[in-house]
């Protein structure tokens, strides 16, 4: 079958280069690859019988995020494509250079101009899906693996929020008044143990809509806000009103 190399072949070529280059146990370069089937008119992803100078049989196929396409009707010859984009059958790795000389960049991307109108379950450019929204792509630290999450989740804030009044009921050994006679814990599922200088900004108590301060008017723990009762400085008061709220 008389084959020519398109231009989009030569493409292709140098995509394979640039996709090996400096990849680290990634794509196939020991022991041997099953052959595909032999090109025919409307076929992909077959292999193109070849006969070099020698006489020897040779195949070229593709694979591994390439696509090759034989024409239906040919015009002179037979012509068989290589094509980037296809199904990636094994870990492919791309490294650039750690000293900035190399760069991968893709140019030509599309603004988003319109949140509304893209989908969250589309597998695949062609078949976009059915619902709305934007995903976002992210390098799992722990495999290297590229994944996508909601940008809605990206960008969400979630957080705690609690109310804790004073009375016969409540913590703090409360006399027979409802008031507090001893430090009061207010347990408050889900808050994590922090750190004065670092998380425990996401954190605010307040005692009647006045903020106190952290370490020294309240203490935390996982899951438990005290406030450190004081007579004199901090009583708590038969319905005083603790407001906790938490940003994650």
């Amino acid at each position: 079958m008389k084959t020519k190399i398109t231009t989009k072949l030569k493409l292709a070529f140098f995509g394979i280069a640039f996709l090996a280059a400096g990849a680290v146990n990634a794509q196939t370069t020991t022991g041997d690859i099953a052959q595909q089937a032999n090109a025919g008119l409307n076929t992909s992803g077959t292999a193109v019988k070849l006969v070099d100078n020698k006489g020897t049989i040779k195949y070229i196929q593709a694979v591994n995020g390439l696509t090759s396409f034989t024409n239906t009707t040919p015009n002179g010859g037979v012509i068989t494509t290589w094509q980037l984009g296809g199904t990636l059958t094994s870990d492919t790795y791309i490294t650039a250079a750690s000293d900035g000389s190399a760069e991968f960049a893709l140019d030509g991307l599309e603004l988003v101009t319109d949140a509304t109108t893209a989908s969250t379950d589309a597998t695949t450019r062609s078949s976009n899906g059915t619902g709305t929204g934007f995903t976002v792509l992210l390098r799992n630290e722990a495999t290297g693996a590229v994944q996508k999450m909601l940008l809605s989740d990206l960008l969400q804030v979630d957080g705690i929020r609690l109310e804790y009044t004073q009375s016969d009921a409540g913590g703090g050994t409360p006399d027979g008044s409802g008031n507090a006679t001893a430090d009061v814990a207010i347990t408050v599922t889900g808050l994590p143990t922090l750190t004065a200088l670092t998380t425990a900004a996401k954190l605010f108590v307040y005692r009647n809509g006045v903020k106190l301060r952290f370490g020294t008017d309240f203490a935390v723990v996982a899951d438990t806000v005290t406030i450190t009762y004081s007579a004199a400085e901090l009583p708590m008061y038969n319905g005083d009103v603790i407001e906790i709220q938490y940003i994650k």
